[in-house]
């Protein structure tokens, strides 16, 4: 006499995996949530490494200032060839890699302030002052014209120089 068996629990097998599937598919996707936007619109986003989390940050700054973040990313970018990226402290860290970070950016409620760690030493010097005698910033409000060509002169002469290693 052959050998029957049953069909019955293979049907019920295929049924529970279908029925698994469904509700799954069934199931809403988690999306991200936004960043948090902590004093004067600065985005939290996780300390990490690379060029993904400066763009979360970029893609979470408040109005203009989005705009303004991916044209100083990108001149930066373009500027120096293989920068290094990352978000320490709330802001994007631009650096060459073995010698530091050299400039970095965060958002405030009227503008973004661009910290060049070692700002005394460029030509011309950027105007804002710092009480560490190296720093030196450039604010950028809304209304303000950006002068790219001397901007990328000091993101080139920074980036030459030894960085600040926290």
């Amino acid at each position: 006499m052959a050998n029957k068996t049953s069909k019955k629990p293979a049907k019920a097998a295929k049924k529970a995996v279908t029925r698994q599937v469904a509700a799954k598919a069934a199931k809403p996707r988690k999306v991200a949530a936004k960043p948090t936007l902590l004093a004067g619109g600065n985005p939290q986003i996780a300390k990490a490494d690379g060029d993904a989390p400066v763009q979360a940050y970029i893609a979470a700054m408040p109005g203009w200032k989005s705009d303004a973040g991916r044209r100083l990313d990108a001149l930066i970018t373009r500027t120096v060839p293989g920068v290094r990226k990352a978000v320490k402290w709330n802001s994007p860290f631009y650096g060459v890699e073995g010698q530091g970070w050299f400039l970095s950016f965060h958002t405030f409620t009227k503008y973004i302030k661009v910290t060049f760690f070692r700002g005394a030493s460029l030509r011309p010097v950027p105007p804002g002052e710092s009480k560490q005698k190296e720093v030196r910033y450039l604010d950028i409000h809304e209304d303000d014209p950006l002068d790219e060509a001397r901007l990328a002169k000091w993101i080139r002469q920074a980036a030459a120089l030894p960085g600040w290693v926290p």
